[in-house]
Formats: C-alpha cells, structure tokens, sequence
C-alpha cells in the first residue's frame, strides 16, 4: 500500500497518495507502534503529501513530532533523522517562516557535506533547498553560486535528464529572473519545460511549475501574449489537478491577473486577485507575505478601475498588517 502510495505522489496524484497513506500510518501505529522506524517513516510520507496538497500546518505538527523522535531514537546525524530537518524545513518556508527554514537548512546542508561529501546527491539536494531560501530572502548571489554549482554537480553525475538535473536547471533559471538576467532565465525556462514535459508529462506539477515560471520570465520580457497563452494554461490544469485553494494554483491566479492588467483587461485581473486574497487569508493568515502580496495587486487594480475609495481602504490595512508584524 506505501508503494501505491509513492506512485500516486509520483504522478502527481497526491490526494489519492494521502488516502493511502492514512491507513499505512494507522495500521503502522497499531502493530508497531509509534516509535518505530517505519511508523516514522510513514508519518513523514503523510506529511510530504499534506505539504504538497497545501495542507502546511498539518505537515509541519507530524514533521515536529518525526524530527523530535528521529533525534531521540536515531541521533542527529542520522540520514532519516536529517531527511527529517529537511522535509520540516522546506515546510517553513511554505509557511513564510523562512529565517527557521535557513537555519535549519544550513545545519543539513553542514552535516550532509560532513557525512556523505559534496557530491552526493542528498547533499546536493540540501544544497539546492538552502540556495532556494537565499533567493526567497533577497540573497541572490548566495543563491546563484549554489545553484550553479548543484546544475554543474547534476549534470555531471546523473545526466542532462535526470529529474534532479532539470529542478536544478528551473531553480537556477527562477534565480536569474530575480537578478534581471531574463535571457538566461527563458533559455533555462525553455529547456527545463521541454525535459519535464517529456520525461513527466505535461500534466505533472513540476511540469506546470515550470510553464508558469516561464510564463512569468515572458511577461517580465513583455511578450504578454504567450505569457497570457501559457498563464491561462497553467491555471486550468493546477485547478483541475491541485484544486483551486492549492497555493501552486493560486500564484498562478496571481501571475495571470498581473498579465491581464498589463493588456488592459483589468476586469479579469480583478476577479481572480479577489478570488486570490480570499483564498490565501483562509490558508495562511493577514500576515504571511502571500497574503499581503495579493492586497498589494489587488490595491493596484482597484486604482486602474478607478476604485478609489476601495483602493485607499486596502492600502490602509497593508500598512496596519506591516505595522503589526
């Protein structure tokens, strides 16, 4: 049943995953009990799954709880006990939590690099998460040489198609956007979605990722029409396979409003960015930086629509939200 699993989360099914793993975790806990390695191990593949679905707080209550027991059984420096870490870190970030998620992702990336060595691919991966973070945070350069050197690392020792290789690919390409390095950004862009598309089908989430962080670099580049094209294409097929309250699919919601504003059509920029803050202040709260990015875009069209006073009522709860953090 946990294999079943597995191939649901690796196509992408990740609902049908999190039934599955449901019942592994309770038969598990009922025969084996709660400290035992492959309770564990199921708790952490639940965890992955509800994290995937957009579930962060579920995740982040059992991935406490595997890292807490992982320590205490394992040790610390322990490869599920630091798988553990880095799972629990990745779903700070998701929360908007990302100065946790650095520190932890450094003490990963630490012990990995003392444990198994650069080149392994666990360590790499430790390394492309924490390189991540540092761009979250405005780190860019930080991020680029790690990026860099984890592309470079990839290629070489599992090849140009390796699933690993082309995540790297995408992420050291969503860096460059950042930096205004666009050029290299869509060359990136272009040759990762090719590879996802081929290698995990079009359908697949990292798949649309991927197209939508195009679409992003397009509308950066002023090629609105096919950041548009591949926008309303990235949002039909994360609603139908995410659901619509998925985070993926609402920053996709996001990025086409943006696009819509940017071609005059404000008036379809405006549904899905009300549909969009509705949706993130129900997942992660007036706070989290995803939320208050949506009042910002919102607040924007409001002011190309003439909207004035729903404009300046908006703005005032920005600076009440920002004063209060």
């Amino acid at each position: 049943m946990g294999n079943l699993a597995a191939i649901c989360s690796k196509l992408g099914e990740f609902r049908k995953a999190e039934a599955l793993e449901v019942i592994v975790l309770e038969k598990r806990r009922k025969l084996l009990g709660e400290d035992h390695p492959d309770t564990l191990n199921a708790m952490g593949n639940l965890a992955v799954t509800s994290s995937r679905l957009g579930e962060f707080e579920k995740a982040e209550a059992l991935q406490v709880l595997v890292r807490e027991k992982c320590s205490k059984l394992l040790g610390e420096d322990h490869p599920d006990t630091l798988s553990a870490m880095s799972n629990l870190a990745q779903t700070y970030s998701n929360l908007g939590e990302f100065q946790k998620a650095k520190k932890l992702k450094i003490l990963v990336l630490d012990k990995r690099t003392k444990l198994l060595g650069e080149d392994h691919p666990d360590t790499l991966l430790a390394m492309g998460n924490l390189a991540a973070t540092y761009s979250t945070l405005g780190e860019f350069q930080k991020g680029k040489e790690l990026e860099v050197l984890v592309l470079d690392k990839h290629t070489k020792l599992l090849g140009e198609d390796h699933p690993r290789t082309f995540l790297a690919m995408g992420n050291l390409a969503s860096t460059y956007h950042q930096l205004g390095e666009l050029q290299k950004a869509q060359e990136l862009q272009v040759q990762a979605l090719e590879k996802h598309t081929k290698l995990l089908g079009e359908d697949h989430p990292s798949t649309l990722s991927t197209m939508g962080n195009l679409a992003s670099t397009y509308h950066q580049r002023g090629e609105l029409q096919k950041a548009q094209e591949l926008g309303v294409q990235v949002v039909e097929k994360q609603t139908k396979l995410l659901g619509v309250d998925h985070p993926d699919t609402l920053r996709a919601m996001a990025n086409l409003a943006v696009t819509y504003n940017i071609l005059g059509d404000s008036n379809k920029a405006l549904g899905l960015e009300v549909e969009v803050l509705q949706k993130r202040r129900k997942l992660f709260g007036n706070k989290h930086p995803h939320t208050i990015l949506a009042m910002q875009n919102l607040a924007m069209t409001y002011e190309l629509l003439s909207k004035q006073e729903e404009m300046e009522e908006l703005q005032q709860l920005i600076e009440d939200t920002k004063k209060s953090l």
